[in-house]
């Protein structure tokens, strides 16, 4: 069976965070806001610890579960773009990395999600190496953050735009693909600026900062309206542009909770 109707659909390989407000909800939502239909292949189970200072406590799937779920997904619909959030093992980079050379799904957004702070060696770091070597290749657009950036581009700082801009080049390099690196609120002055960079054009995209804490789920929700803004046929540019618009309008309509940290709103595009 395939997709039957002229409605772009995206799939979201990520993890579920309970609260909705990142991980694989937040791209749903996103999706869904953008106009584009969404399908899911869960990672891991996520949810905040509110008696250990909101810490992580994360469950992973099983691989025979996962290998389900995309097996699935890939059969049903013919993809316009895939979004890759949280994997968390190289057990499960090998399931994904697995499917997407069997099925070469157009459009692969790779929202690096590294977890490794450091160059100790351990699980943490086995992980973020199989990403960097199985799955980087296959992307299509990249996302990295601040650290992330740092992580994939090999330098030892990024404290300015140049910075920045440098970052980009080197992760389009190593990658292929075109790169959108967040600098958001991690770079100092009154603007959050992220550098789009394709090979072939390089582009500030900058807008005043709205407050100085970083907004929970703004990160996969830029991911995954690229990922929409591809499905539905914009070029990278185009879905980069398109998408920090997206979230700069989440960010001005973010909502609190009890948790110490306000998260986004996505705010529906297709009215």
């Amino acid at each position: 069976m395939t997709t039957t109707t002229q409605t772009p659909v995206a799939m979201t390989i990520a993890g579920s965070e309970a609260t909705g407000g990142a991980g694989a909800l937040a791209d749903i939502k996103t999706f869904q806001a953008l106009g584009v239909s969404g399908c899911l292949s869960l990672t891991c189970i996520v949810s905040f610890d509110p008696k250990n200072d909101w810490g992580h406590r994360v469950f992973p799937i099983d691989q025979q579960t996962l290998a389900d779920q995309l097996e699935v997904n890939t059969a049903v619909y013919d993809l316009d773009a895939v979004k890759i959030g949280m994997l968390g093992s190289p057990a499960t980079i090998e399931t994904v990395a697995s499917t997407l050379m069997q099925n070469k799904p157009r459009n692969i957004v790779l929202d690096p999600v590294l977890i490794c702070k450091g160059q100790e060696p351990g699980a943490a770091l086995d992980t973020d190496e199989a990403l960097k070597a199985k799955i980087l290749p296959l992307a299509d657009f990249v996302t990295p953050n601040h650290f992330e950036s740092l992580s994939l581009s090999g330098m030892d700082q990024i404290s300015g735009v140049e910075d920045l801009e440098e970052a980009a080049k080197r992760i389009h390099e190593r990658s292929g693909a075109a790169v959108l690196a967040k600098g958001g609120v991690r770079l100092a002055g009154p603007d959050a600026v992220d550098v789009f960079y394709d090979g072939k054009t390089l582009k500030v995209l900058s807008a005043p900062k709205i407050g100085e804490v970083a907004v929970a789920g703004a990160g996969c929700s830029l991911a995954a309206a690229v990922t929409a803004e591809l499905a539905k046929g914009a070029t990278p540019l185009e879905a980069a542009e398109n998408a920090k618009r997206f979230v700069r309008q989440g960010i001005e309509a973010r909502f609190s909770s009890h948790a110490p940290f306000d998260s986004l709103r996505q705010i529906n595009q297709t009215s």
